[in-house]
């Protein structure tokens, strides 16, 4: 006989947002499949967030912690229960079979140990770099393949992986303010787990900053947390000029055709690369 569909931990760490919680809440009160509970874990200085979290339509745990994305997460590590762990935004919705697909989908397959899906808006745009065919993830691959709101992993890989970076993530105090989530999955991969991409398991997100700041600091943020990346999990030299290499390409590209706000996106993202890469080594040589 086959086991049933799994339980899930769903670990919310949130800051300075009331009606996007009350969204995401919403949407995983309307989910087919009701073994769940809501860890979150609240970043707030005040009790803002109590009205939200008042609600007999789910089961909901808060815990509070100082800011920083990675410290939130690692706050609710301690306390997981069910078999499936998600680390969904704040600010994004789930569709109301997300957490049914998901479980049938590691029901039928034991040996899956975990699940990437990819983010799209409300009309259904996702950004270019999402792939349309599913793939299993690899330390290759992975950069194109991961955002947090859409990771679900067995919590046999969690306990295996561990605490996340906390050196990594909003709130980190760091350059390389992203990317705790493909850390994360990479040292998942390292330790042998197999997780698929499934590009039609679909979180609702609002896409990122196109707005010529916001695509700069964006550029320089995310650049930042690849090239730490790269030098933490020791990927090769020839990796690491692809990955230098590329944004430049982009830059050459956008000035080409007279987009010099994407020119600048692209510049920003080859010099956070070599940042990171660079940050990484000398914050690993003074441990």
């Amino acid at each position: 006989m086959s086991p049933g569909p799994p339980s899930f931990d769903l670990v919310v760490a949130t800051v300075g947002r009331v009606a996007e919680l009350e969204r995401l809440l919403d949407s995983l009160a309307a989910q087919a499949h009701r073994s769940f509970r809501v860890i979150v874990v609240d970043q707030n200085p005040d009790d803002r967030l109590a009205p939200a979290l008042s609600r007999d339509d789910l089961d909901i745990v808060r815990l509070t912690e100082a800011p920083g994305l990675s410290r939130a997460r690692n706050r609710a590590l301690d306390l997981l229960a069910a078999e499936v762990v998600a680390f969904p935004d704040d600010d994004c919705i789930y569709p109301p079979t997300q957490l049914e697909r998901v479980a049938e989908r590691l029901a039928r397959d034991p040996e899956l140990d975990g699940l990437a899906a990819r983010n799209a808006d409300l009309d259904g745009r996702s950004d270019p770099g999402w792939p349309s065919s599913g793939t299993r993830l690899t330390k290759a691959n992975v950069w194109n393949l991961v955002a947090s709101a859409g990771i679900f992993l067995r919590r046999s890989v969690v306990s295996r992986v561990g605490r996340f970076d906390e050196r990594l993530g909003l709130g980190s105090g760091k350059p390389w303010s992203s990317g705790e989530e493909t850390d994360y999955v990479i040292r998942a991969l390292e330790a042998g787990a197999r997780i698929e991409y499934d590009p039609s398991l679909v979180i609702e997100h609002a896409l990122a900053a196109h707005d010529p700041k916001g695509l700069r600091v964006r550029g320089r943020r995310e650049g930042s947390s690849v090239g730490y990346l790269l030098r933490k999990h020791r990927y090769p030299l020839t990796t690491l000029a692809r990955m230098a290499v590329r944004p430049l390409g982009g830059a050459g590209v956008a000035l080409a055709t007279g987009d010099v706000a994407n020119a600048r996106f692209h510049a920003e993202t080859f010099v956070g690369r070599i940042q990171g890469y660079v940050g990484a080594r000398r914050s690993n040589s003074s441990e």
